[in-house]
């Protein structure tokens, strides 16, 4: 089996990363950073995010499998002091995975006729730099409202847990393939109105977003920003690329909820 490994640069990181390269070594394992068949992140979630980034066109092709070094997080299954039972499970490999949705995001702008793409695991947000964003909202290619305020989010059901939580949006199970929109500090008063609460988007939809003027927008895919874009509409649609983790030991989604944000009922 070729084994990607990916690991951030704190000290305890780099630490399990050598000890994990040493017993996939002993086991004969090929270490292949750069046409691996599965990819172990070792950090956070972060570190898993930065790494589905760096193998954004390899999708289809690798599995995941994230050992953590701090909390347990959404996508890491695996403690750094269970490296050779992680070992044990990829020599038994038989390829079984499970897979989470992704986001696309369709940027064109005003001044340019190019397009850019972008695959998002957890979010895409747009807002404005100096003022108040003012942007049309289409679902389906069907108007729905005129925004304003400080900006828009768009997540997948595991990006929920993320930024759209904090702005208090639903947590979605990750086997529904749903995109939920959330409002960043809308502005509603007798002259200016918003359905103000997060929307949950079926498959077969798609929303599209056409920002008023300005060109100093951000725009944000996952942990990576865009500065000062003048853009003239953004489309969010399901992806036809989906993330694969290997399925060895696969934590459920909400026993991961329950940890992150209640707390393990174990631990009492």
């Amino acid at each position: 089996m070729r084994v990607g490994i990916f690991s951030n640069n704190v000290r305890r990181s780099l630490e399990v990363k050598a000890a994990l390269t040493r017993r996939f070594l002993e086991r004969h394992f090929i270490i292949d950073d750069e046409n691996p068949e599965v990819v172990v992140t070792i950090g956070g979630d972060g570190t898993l995010l930065s790494a589905f980034h760096k193998y954004i066109d390899m999708l289809d092709k690798i599995r995941f499998v994230g050992v953590h070094t701090g909390h347990l997080g959404f996508y890491t299954d695996w403690r750094d002091d269970e490296i050779d039972d992680l070992v044990i499970s990829l020599q038994s490999d038989n390829g079984q995975s499970v897979s989470y949705p992704l986001l696309d995001v369709f940027v064109t702008y005003k001044d340019s006729n190019k397009r850019d793409v972008f695959i998002a695991l957890n979010e895409a947000t747009i807002r404005r730099i100096s003022s108040t964003m003012v942007t049309d909202i289409f679902i389906g290619g069907e108007f729905f409202e005129r925004f304003r305020g400080d900006g828009l989010c768009v997540s997948t059901p595991t990006g929920s847990t993320a930024y759209n939580k904090s702005l208090g949006g639903a947590v979605v199970h990750p086997t529904l393939d749903v995109l939920q929109l959330t409002e960043v500090s809308s502005i509603n008063n007798r002259v200016f109105r918003t359905l103000s609460s997060p929307m949950i988007i079926a498959p077969k939809d798609w929303i599209t977003i056409e920002p008023e003027g300005a060109a100093d927008f951000i725009l944000t895919v996952d942990s990576d920003s865009y500065h000062k874009l003048k853009i003239k509409e953004i489309k969010f649609k399901i992806s036809k690329k989906k993330i694969h983790f290997a399925k060895y030991r696969h934590t459920h989604f909400w026993h991961r909820v329950q940890t992150a944000f209640i707390g393990d009922e174990d631990a009492d």
